[in-house]
């Protein structure tokens, strides 16, 4: 495609950027996010489901769901199977409830039918619109300390332990060291204005790791296995049948909230927002739901935005080619997944820490003059990364949000949304659980 024409479709001088900057932009948040291609299938395989069949679904429907979230709401925002909610889907619903991974899949199929209902409806949109302004900043500053607690762990510079929840890690490590080399080099550069800073980062730190972090090359090209036992294979009636509505409920509101948060930050951080709002928000609201109900039928938990589209959006990404290029980036990986895996988790930890930096600075937008504002705002950004769920986040600063106005008499200060939302989340809390 000329580049007149997409520049044409995809509006690149309207936003200010070029064919150029999307590609580099794509690429940027395709590195940082390819590590789903691994990880959902090692997930979701302890629930029993055939690792090499949710590997192909992983790509198909990552894959889908970007080109879509470009082509038709000509967002920068890319899209895969979530994690969190594969965790749920596997460790809470199949092991824990001991519901077949079949039946669990219908779930996903039905909470996703339920938003495209409620997106057509434009009551997903009108949940958006109703999110007030210091819960807005809240969301985008909470993702962004929730980035940087993904990119400190993998980096190996945070780690878990037993008697303080986390600690520093072991800083002679390796990848440690190369993580910290990595976000200083990246840093720098951007500083410096050097194009493409984020990129050298991440090629620097996996160029590195093959003298100092025992990477090793492993291939390029591979046949992508088989996806038929997982194809189609979701048990819709045994979804109904087992009593899982309390799964559908959290899938639901999960997916709702963890998507809804994301698009509107990195929105948010790309300026993408016009008066506050996103001005295509049903259409990416629409490709949202409709992916997680390709992802069922394919043989993967729920599909979702991903935050780390923050990155390509740094790097420059401002239309839907940038995630047409993650998008085919995707569906390359059938083919070249050893290639993709050269890149480690610790190469990609410096470009979202650097990312996640930049998200706090919101925080100077909020008024903290006024504490029924402020402190949700803040009960949101912090429940993110301290209870590893960016929905959950939500939730507390929804229902802080709702609480504060009413115990200081500005009950009337909150719009009919705002209630609804706290008030169902605070009955998943009482009755279904965080």
């Amino acid at each position: 495609m000329p580049t007149q024409m997409l520049d044409r479709f995809f509006q690149l001088s309207a936003n200010n950027t070029t064919v150029r900057t999307e590609l580099a932009a794509g690429l940027t948040t395709f590195l940082t996010m390819v590590y789903i291609i691994f990880v959902n299938p090692s997930i979701l395989g302890d629930a029993g489901m055939p690792k090499e069949s949710v590997f192909v679904a992983t790509c198909l429907v990552a894959a889908a769901g970007t080109a879509l979230m470009g082509l038709y709401a000509n967002y920068p925002i890319a899209m895969a199977p979530g994690m969190g909610l594969n965790a749920y889907f596997a460790y809470a619903v199949v092991i824990g409830m001991g519901i077949p991974w079949q039946a669990a899949l219908g779930a996903v199929f039905i909470s996703g039918c339920l938003f495209i209902l409620v997106t057509m409806v434009g009551l997903r949109a009108m949940i958006v619109d109703g999110i007030p302004r210091s819960m807005r900043v809240g969301i985008t500053v909470g993702l962004g300390m929730f980035l940087a607690l993904i990119a400190l762990k993998n980096a190996g510079i945070v780690v878990a332990n037993d008697a303080t929840l986390v600690k520093a890690g072991d800083l002679h490590q390796p990848a440690a060291l190369m993580a910290v080399l990595g976000f200083f080099v990246i840093v720098a550069l951007d500083r410096l204005r050097v194009r493409g800073a984020i990129l050298i980062g991440i090629v620097l730190v996996t160029v590195l790791s093959f003298f100092f972090g025992g990477n090793t090359y492993q291939g390029v090209f591979s046949l992508p296995p088989p996806i038929s036992p997982t194809l189609f294979a979701l048990d819709i009636p045994g979804a109904l049948a087992a009593g899982i509505l309390n799964v559908v409920l959290v899938f639901f509101l999960v997916e709702l909230f963890d998507a809804t948060g994301t698009l509107m930050g990195v929105a948010r951080r790309a300026g993408l927002l016009v008066e506050g709002k996103m001005e295509r928000l049903n259409k990416a609201l629409l490709v949202d739901s409709g992916a997680i109900v390709a992802g069922s039928m394919l043989g993967t938990s729920s599909t979702t935005a991903y935050i780390e589209s923050a990155a390509g959006v740094q790097v420059g990404g401002r239309t839907g080619l940038t995630a047409l290029t993650v998008a085919a980036l995707f569906l390359a990986c059938l083919f070249i997944a050893p290639l993709a895996a050269v890149v480690p988790a610790y190469a990609t930890a410096p470009a979202l820490l650097f990312v996640a930096c930049l998200m706090l600075a919101d925080l100077g937008e909020v008024d903290w003059s006024d504490t029924t504002e402020s402190i949700p705002a803040a009960v949101t950004a912090l429940g993110m990364p301290f209870t590893y769920s960016i929905a959950e986040g939500i939730a507390f600063g929804f229902i802080s949000y709702a609480v504060l106005k009413l115990f200081t008499g500005r009950a009337r200060d909150v719009k009919p949304v705002v209630w609804v939302i706290a008030g169902l989340f605070a009955f998943k809390i009482a009755y279904v659980g965080a």
